[in-house]
């Protein structure tokens, strides 16, 4: 479900590459038929698949903890946090491996802006 919503919400497809690229997500925290995924970009288009849509598969990501990459979606997390904690793995190519958290829209938390504080009318 995380990768569906980062995918939907937050992929910056712009972003993506022109040629066909397939990245397997494992979620081995969960079981059943969520507990893999695969991310087929093409063209600058990216689906998620619940089957394998053929093909060499270019990058595996191992999410071991799915809220940190909810929280990486969400400007939460840096990615690099995430891979350094070992809540994210990543193999496979190392071009793809550090191409992959540029493709958030979201920004990485450094470089939030802090939210000024309401001004208060005098008493």
């Amino acid at each position: 479900m995380v990768l569906w919503g980062w995918v939907t919400c937050h992929l910056d497809r712009g972003c993506l590459p022109r040629r066909r690229v397939v990245i397997r997500f494992d979620y081995p925290t969960l079981s059943g038929p969520g507990s893999r995924g695969w991310l087929l970009i093409e063209r600058g288009d990216a689906e998620v698949c619940g089957k394998h849509p053929g093909g060499e598969e270019n990058l595996v990501v191992v999410v071991n903890d799915p809220v940190a990459f909810a929280r990486w979606d969400l400007g939460e997390l840096a990615w690099g946090d995430a891979l350094r904690s070992g809540a994210i793995e990543v193999t496979g190519s190392r071009e793809l491996a550090r191409e992959l958290p540029t493709w958030n829209r979201r920004v990485e938390p450094a470089q939030h802006q802090p939210t000024p504080a309401p001004a208060t009318a005098p008493a």
